[in-house]
This record gives C-alpha cells, sequence and structure tokens, in this order.
C-alpha cells in the first residue's frame, strides 16, 4: 500500500511537470511522438508440437527528456516515515528513541525513493509450470541532504515523522 501511494505520487509529479512543460512551449515547437514497437517472443522448447505464434509483449511506458524541475520554481517533496518500537526494551525513553530512529530513516527512504527512484530486481523458480519461489529486491542509491523533520508524533508505540525537502533547480546546476 504505502509503495503505491508513493508511485502514484512520483507518476503524478512527473506528468504535472510534463504539462506544465508542455504549455510553457513556444506554437512553433513540436514534440515527436514516441513510436510504439511490438516485441515478439518465441520459446522453441515448448512451441515444437504447437503453432508457433508469438507471444506479443507491450514495453513499458517511454522515457521523455521532459525536466521535472522547473528552473523558477522549487519542488516540495513531503513524506511520512514511519517506525515501530520494540518489544524488548528497558524504558520508554529508550522505545521512543528506537522507533523515532527507525521513522527517520524510514523518511530519508521514502525521501531517496522519490527523487532518485527504486531499481527493483526480480526473480522466479518456475517447475512444471507452477511457481515453486518468487524473489523480489528493491534498492535505492542516493544522498540525501537538508532534509527538515516537520513533525514527529509517537502513539502507541508507533513513531510517525514527517519530512519535507525542497529541491530547486540551482541545486542541480552543472
Amino acid at each position: 500500500m504505502k509503495y503505491s501511494v508513493v508511485l502514484l505520487t512520483l507518476l503524478s509529479v512527473a506528468s504535472f511537470a510534463a504539462d506544465a512543460t508542455i504549455q510553457k512551449m513556444q506554437p512553433e515547437q513540436t514534440i515527436a511522438a514516441p513510436t510504439e514497437t511490438t516485441i515478439h517472443v518465441v520459446c522453441p522448447h515448448h512451441t515444437a508440437n504447437k503453432k508457433k505464434e508469438p507471444a506479443v509483449v507491450q514495453p513499458s511506458m517511454p522515457q521523455t527528456n521532459a525536466a521535472v524541475l522547473a528552473q523558477d520554481k522549487p519542488l516540495l517533496i513531503s513524506v511520512l516515515g514511519q517506525g515501530v518500537a520494540p518489544m524488548n526494551t528497558t524504558s520508554p525513553a529508550q522505545a521512543y528513541a528506537l522507533a523515532k530512529r527507525a521513522a527517520v530513516a524510514d523518511a530519508y527512504r521514502l525521501i531517496a525513493e522519490k527523487v532518485k527512484g527504486v531499481r527493483v530486481d526480480g526473480q522466479d523458480l518456475i517447475k512444471n509450470m507452477m511457481v515453486k519461489r518468487s524473489t523480489v529486491r528493491t534498492s535505492v542509491d542516493a544522498m540525501v541532504r537538508n532534509a527538515n523533520v516537520v513533525e514527529t508524533t509517537f502513539k502507541e508505540g508507533l513513531c510517525e515523522v514527517e519530512m519535507e525537502i525542497t529541491l530547486s533547480h540551482s541545486q542541480f546546476a552543472q
């Protein structure tokens, strides 16, 4: 659920930025529409006795070079990190400190996912046409600086940290 909200947010920010870029263009400029490609996949081992009909796989959304971060308007990213206090703490203060630390780390990870994206690696082991093992690994590699904690709440062992970061075009100019 949490990842679907992050994905929805990323897609809406990207589409909003793309719409803003298109609206700022001069009338004589045009955008070339991406060409649709079809990939044909044929498995020779399983189609030896059958009629060879290739499976059609549609590629994912084409990537555009539209700028997400406008020069004149900074982008505010706000996330809500969550951390749970462990059961085997010696005091309520220790439980609060550990839950807050976990919530801050979660918030940093969420910011990194929004800014840099998430790498997803998947592997399926199929035997006798049944899935025996399915593994999905996600990772993000980013450096987050100047993020501010806006609000911290602790209730019933759950700590929530609201964190935000403001990105401007000048931070990434080279």
